[in-house]
């Protein structure tokens, strides 16, 4: 129970990532990269249960030997490169309240994400209450701004590429978030009923670049761990 709510983390890691092999599992200085995100998730100390959504006994068994439960592995088809977080989301609920367990919120924590620390869980738990919130997302600033972005045809033509009121310096831009996927937070009944975090009431937890980034290929992953041994 954490300020008198029991709270459900999530950490998604369905097997067969076609982009990097086994990333959700892929050593990371020294251990598997989803063992950062359950470390940090227990450091929190803000969740009832911390699971790990797999259709993998591999994965599974690594998720276990780092302290998460797998009461369950994720049937075939949301383990397909077409399911969806909320369909995996929606089923996890399910097969836990059938099992008796029901919990007020919930936290989707992406593996590959490691460098979200236990502070920032915090820091997203802590904003919900604050500010009555149905969800809370996190971002980051995005790294350029879309105003300086455009489409290109076939020909390449750049002629007006940019608005004559965007084409100024970078600085003198407003400043842009993008989803970083490190946070979703989210009333259990809120999500139930709409199936989105954004419908109402849903506010940002804003991270740091550094803290947001993503390992998706094998320069994100070179970059992380470059990040990790500084740190060190």
């Amino acid at each position: 129970m954490y300020n008198g709510k029991k709270i459900l983390a999530i950490i998604p890691a369905r097997s067969g990532s076609k982009g990097l092999k086994d990333k959700n599992i892929k050593e990371l200085n020294g251990k598997p990269i989803i063992a950062y995100t359950i470390e940090a998730a227990i450091e929190s100390g803000v969740f009832t249960d911390i699971i790990v959504s797999t259709d993998s006994e591999k994965y599974a068994d690594i998720a276990k030997a780092h302290g998460a439960k797998v009461p369950f592995l994720r049937p075939d088809d949301l383990a397909t490169d077409c399911a969806t977080s909320t369909d995996m989301i929606s089923y996890t609920l399910g097969e836990l309240q059938e099992q008796g367990q029901a919990y007020d919120y919930f936290m989707l924590l992406q593996p590959t994400s490691p460098l979200r620390g236990a502070k920032d869980i915090v820091n997203a738990v802590s904003a919900l209450f604050e500010k009555k919130a149905n969800a809370i997302v996190s971002v980051c600033e995005a790294e350029h701004s879309p105003l300086l972005t455009n489409t290109l045809d076939d020909s390449l033509r750049m002629d007006d590429f940019l608005k004559n009121e965007f084409n100024k310096r970078r600085q003198d831009l407003p400043n842009f978030y993008r989803l970083n996927g490190a946070i979703y937070l989210s009333c259990t009944d809120y999500f139930l009923k709409y199936q989105n975090f954004y419908k109402e009431c849903c506010f940002a937890y804003v991270m740091s670049q550094e803290n947001s980034l993503d390992v998706d290929t094998m320069i994100d992953f070179k970059l992380v761990q470059v990040l990790m041994e500084d740190r060190d």
